[in-house]
């Protein structure tokens, strides 16, 4: 056995071989170029073919316990995901944000299968591959991608890729006559399970379209789409166009059931706006007449005075009985007793009489 170099022994102390200490060398001087995830978000993702990993450096297995660690610190961890992604949806970019986030330093390859594999193992699309792959590209937690990826997963496949862990949900996959097409990846410790969302799927989306066909065609004959495009009989496409019709012209009572309920709002706005300043007018216009007319109003107190003034300019004081009728200047002759003075009508009837039996009294005196 030959002696080896002090420097050509292991981490456990023990010798290594010539072979495997110029592998252990050549290894030091080779260093990984392995691409790097995407750090700007302005450009698709890349496909396989235009950007493939060219690294030299030998890939170490690593457990899922390491890559959790973030190491090897000198590349990312590839993880690969793949699918056929018809209709691309949030609950396929949820599964891609898992497979990306599984690992600190991950770098994530998506494989997309193409329309033959896919017709044959699985059934027609919506969307052919093409469509695909480029959906797949504009996905901000997508590296890059793998175009007409394998159904099954290979070994040739996974080192060619260099691929560390596979990501898909835990479910078995029975396809292409196996009950679990992930089986082989689960055994050899590649595998790491995502959750898939409920409620979000391409076959729920393909059913919705299928039970609304109706509405669907509808709306696209309306869009300006032919019944040929549509593949709709000539009797459905004018059945289709007169219920669109008819849902117009309901559009169109339904606004005006809608712009005379407005109307009708508005005019009882404003009647109860009249109202109201109607009622605070009233209000105003009674006090103001009571003010004048009521029982202690103003013009009561002015109807009472003058008729006061009235009273005093028909019926005014008369003159003293005491004043002296005899001791009158003799250059005046005396008044008849029939002449009454002017300054002194008489106020009353009574008053009359005792002026006339004053006079006649007067008169016997004379006698």
């Amino acid at each position: 056995m030959p002696v080896l170099a002090p420097d050509a022994e292991s981490e456990t102390g023990i010798p290594k071989s010539p072979s495997e200490a110029r592998r252990s060398e050549a290894m030091e001087e080779l260093e990984h170029t392995c691409p790097q995830p995407r750090l700007t978000l302005t450009a698709p993702a890349p496909f396989a073919d235009e950007t493939s990993c060219q690294c030299q450096a030998p890939h170490e297995k690593l457990t899922i316990a390491q890559a959790r660690l973030g190491t090897p610190a000198d590349r990312p961890v590839r993880v690969y995901a793949d699918g056929i992604f018809d209709l691309f949806h949030s609950g396929h970019a949820r599964a891609l944000m898992q497979a990306k986030t599984l690992f600190p330093n991950s770098y994530l390859l998506v494989g997309v299968c193409s329309d033959d594999l896919t017709h044959k193992f699985k059934g027609f699309t919506v969307m052919n591959e093409t469509e695909r792959y480029e959906a797949l590209r504009h996905c901000r937690y997508v590296d890059e991608v793998i175009r007409d990826a394998p159904w099954t997963l290979t070994p040739e496949f996974l080192e060619k890729h260099k691929i560390d862990f596979v990501a898909h949900d835990d479910i078995p996959y029975s396809s292409a006559g196996s009950d679990d097409v992930y089986k082989h990846i689960k055994e050899a410790g590649m595998f790491v399970p995502t959750q898939r969302t409920e409620g979000i799927s391409t076959s729920d989306i393909i059913t919705r379209i299928v039970r609304d066909y109706d509405v669907y065609a509808r709306r696209n004959l309306q869009r300006g789409y032919t019944a040929k495009q549509l593949n709709v009989s000539f009797i459905n496409e004018k059945k289709y166009r007169f219920q669109n019709q008819v849902d117009k012209m309901k559009e169109k009572v339904k606004n005006v059931e809608e712009k005379s309920k407005e109307f009708v709002y508005k005019v009882e706005e404003k009647s109860h706006d009249l109202i109201q300043k109607w009622e605070e007018k009233s209000r105003e216009f009674i006090g103001n007449f009571l003010e004048l007319f009521g029982p202690d109003g103003a013009w009561k107190q002015m109807f009472q005075e003058r008729s006061g003034r009235m009273l005093q300019a028909f019926s005014p004081r008369q003159s003293p009985n005491s004043s002296p009728t005899r001791g009158r200047s003799p250059s005046r002759s005396p008044s008849p007793p029939w002449v009454f003075s002017k300054a002194s009508p008489p106020s009353s009837p009574k008053a009359a009489s005792a002026s006339l039996s004053s006079m006649s009294e007067g008169d016997e005196d004379e006698k």
